[in-house]
């Protein structure tokens, strides 16, 4: 089952990098945002990604074109124009960038990768938000329920729009005024099925596009997590993690 990280958007804010970089190539401990989030679903056995660039998609490619060199040590010699690669390090991955437009809204992201997907479900996931969420768990949920969708939720974190859960789980709307122990958020995580191909609207936004079709049809359910989870939104979000990395403390990672 392939993850599908959506890596598009504008120029971050939360890097100091003079040069604009996309979002999710900020670094936390000298490793994009990026790395952090796939690394996290490599641990799970997921192995297969494709990313859904637009913002700089290029310096995206690029990296993933010289990871070997990036992770390990070497030798350049200038003279005879020679790379020796010493203590080679790298991943199991194999990982896909589209570029799926500067300006495009989510929807039309997923909806491009469409020719990527062959298996019968995929993840969804965004480039800006970490977790450690457990997805063999998620998946478990997604397939006892047999919705076309099944979303992660987390508490909010004070800045996010709560849903409205009916008793058996299915998200049914969007919540105004809820208890703060009751409220549950959109944690940045999906499995699909691949039949959403036939109604997603590119047009939308994702969450606005499940809320506004697949909610009213009951074809949502939902896998409540009560774990670490966090959007990296500004530089403040950007440097707490980099703090919690820094001291060991990085829950989104195993073995840190």
């Amino acid at each position: 089952m392939k993850v599908v990280i959506l890596a598009g958007g504008t120029r971050s804010t939360i890097s100091n990098e003079q040069e604009g970089i996309p979002k999710p190539m900020a670094e936390i401990g000298g490793k994009p945002l990026l790395w952090h989030i796939m690394k996290n679903f490599s641990a799970y056995g997921y192995h297969e990604f494709i990313i859904c660039g637009g913002y700089r998609v290029n310096m995206i490619k690029e990296y993933f074109m010289d990871y070997y060199i990036y992770q390990s040590d070497i030798t350049v010699d200038l003279q005879n124009n020679q790379i020796e690669i010493h203590k080679n390090r790298t991943e199991d991955w194999k990982v896909t960038v589209v570029d799926t437009g500067l300006y495009g809204a989510t929807g039309q992201r997923v909806a491009q990768i469409r020719d990527y997907i062959e298996e019968e479900n995929f993840i969804v996931t965004y480039g800006d938000c970490l977790s450690d969420i457990d997805v063999l768990k998620l998946y478990d949920q997604h397939i006892s329920q047999g919705k076309m969708v099944t979303m992660a939720l987390a508490q909010p974190t004070g800045r996010n729009k709560s849903l409205e859960i009916n008793e058996e789980g299915l998200v049914v709307g969007k919540q105004h005024g809820a208890n703060e122990n009751q409220a549950w958020t959109n944690a940045c995580l999906f499995v699909m099925n691949k039949k959403i191909f036939n109604i997603l609207n590119g047009n939308y936004e994702l969450e606005s596009f499940l809320l506004n079709q697949l909610a009213d049809e009951k074809q949502i359910a939902t896998y409540k997590h009560k774990g670490f989870w966090t959007p990296v939104e500004t530089y403040r979000d950007r440097v707490a993690m980099e703090n919690m990395w820094n001291a060991g403390m990085a829950p989104w990672i195993k073995n840190t």
